[in-house]
């Protein structure tokens, strides 16, 4: 057969985030601490950018967000440098995303030291994917809806929804993410995150992946005995087997936590004042920045060399993409909450107890924004109010139906924990013990639902409450 070469044109399309839209991405993603933090390596890695003095932050009036014409985050427009600055100029608004600074310098050591955050180590490991285009942007969405655990919270419908794609390609990406460090990531469960990380180490037709498989509750509750018959092996061949799994990481997420802390940062305060609820976005410990004018005039001037004229018109340009980043960003949020005020105004107004159903294309409609942009906002992020603080993922959830009408699973979810909270501890509920007691306050469920919202609340069952009760 012989060898030639030569040239074809060919018009294709492609899907590319380019590196602007990308950083529009991270910044959604980033919860309030971590924002902090990339903030403070932008100003240590870019000339343009300084603390703003508080004597500056002084002179800035604070303005609602009622009046702005709505920003489309998913349409990244070009940044032109003239227009923004007139622009911030003649609004004269502060969005809240910056801080009054900070009074000591940054630690250096802190940034130097800072691991790579779950989404980032994914993110990263998908640019190096040779996967197709439409499954890599897919799978971007799949990696933001996965929580700090490593687990994947969203299902493969919500997902197809989310992207108005098909559910093959939904699996293909799930696939493609579930092949990513560490083992097990984007599991939906316990069993799938075991059985992912027995696939990783070339187990995955062994009889750990098969225990695993048929008898996870068994080992739980230690019935060896009961495992042994069914695989026609000794004792001591079950708990060796089992050992292997004791070894496997029930949270693959757990190593890559940033900065571990025992109570969420809300990202925005939701209060009510005269009957009317005020959005408050948290800028608790985010520097406040501004453009170096010195460094600006620099970028302007003429008599500079060629080179070092280029490195300060990229990072001018890069400096000026994080500002409205942030600004877009901030302006989202409120946005987003002042949709989730609407929407769930009786749980503002009477508590837990009136969640109503909700979902993420809800909000997407009302917004005139994408689906996916909205799971971006709402990912590990946390909302204040009279309450208590709360995960923006609390607000939504899937309708159930009740004689009262539709309720919300998070409703349902919190009639179980309230029943095991009052429960004997020397005889606790069994599952089907709270259908009967959820179908007389109007709620039919299966006991498989009730089991699956237990797990999910991360509550035994019956036979493990009561050993830990006793």
């Amino acid at each position: 057969m012989a060898l030639e070469q030569r040239v074809d044109l060919r018009l294709t399309q492609k899907l590319a985030l380019t590196p602007q839209l990308q950083m529009q991405l991270k910044l959604l993603q980033l919860p309030q601490l971590e924002l902090s933090q990339y903030i403070q390596l932008e100003i240590m890695e870019n000339p343009l950018l300084e603390l703003e003095e508080e004597e500056e932050q002084a002179l800035e009036l604070e303005k609602s967000f009622g009046d702005e014409e709505p920003l489309v985050i998913d349409k990244i427009e070009k940044i032109i440098i003239d227009d923004y600055f007139s622009e911030r100029a003649d609004d004269g608004r502060d969005l809240g995303y910056f801080n009054p600074g900070l009074e000591d310098k940054p630690n250096f050591e802190l940034f130097y030291s800072k691991r790579t955050d779950l989404w980032e180590h994914l993110i990263w490991q998908l640019r190096l994917s040779n996967a197709e285009d439409k499954v890599r942007l897919i799978a971007e969405i799949v990696i933001g809806n996965i929580d700090e655990d490593g687990y994947l919270r969203a299902s493969e419908e919500e997902i197809a929804k989310l992207a108005d794609t098909d559910l093959d390609t939904v699996k293909a990406a799930i696939s493609l993410v579930q092949d990513f460090d560490p083992p097990g990531v984007g599991a939906r469960d316990l069993k799938e995150c075991l059985l992912l990380q027995l696939r990783a180490l070339g187990l995955e037709n062994s009889l750990v992946a098969s225990i695993i498989a048929e008898h996870l509750e068994d080992v739980q509750r230690k019935k060896y005995e009961k495992i042994s018959k069914r695989f026609n092996l000794s004792i001591e061949d079950i708990i060796n087997a089992i050992k292997i799994i004791e070894k496997l990481e029930p949270r693959p997420g757990r190593n890559f936590a940033v900065i571990p802390h025992s109570f969420p940062v809300p990202d925005v305060h939701v209060k009510k004042i005269d009957e009317e609820y005020q959005i408050i976005l948290n800028d608790e410990g985010i520097p406040k920045i501004k453009l170096n004018n010195l460094y600006k005039e620099m970028v302007e001037a003429k008599t500079l060399p060629l080179e070092e004229r280029k490195f300060l018109k990229e990072k001018f340009r890069n400096a000026i993409e994080l500002l409205k980043g942030l600004e877009q960003r901030n302006r989202t949020i409120y946005r987003v909450t002042e949709s989730l005020i609407k929407f769930q105004k009786e749980f503002f107004d009477k508590g837990i107890n009136f969640l109503n159903p909700l979902n993420l294309r809800d909000i997407a409609e009302d917004l005139g924004l994408h689906e996916s942009t909205i799971s971006r906002v709402t990912s590990n992020k946390y909302l204040s109010c009279d309450h208590g603080i709360f995960s923006f993922k609390f607000f939504f959830s899937n309708a159930l139906p009740s004689k009262t009408g539709a309720i919300s699973t998070s409703r349902v979810k919190e009639f179980i924990r309230k029943i095991i909270d009052k429960e004997n501890p020397e005889n606790p509920f069994s599952d089907s013990d709270i259908v009967e007691i959820l179908k007389k306050e109007g709620i039919d469920i299966a006991r498989r639902t009730v089991a699956k919202y237990r797990e999910e609340l991360k509550i035994p069952s019956k036979s493990l409450r009561r050993s830990k009760k006793n």
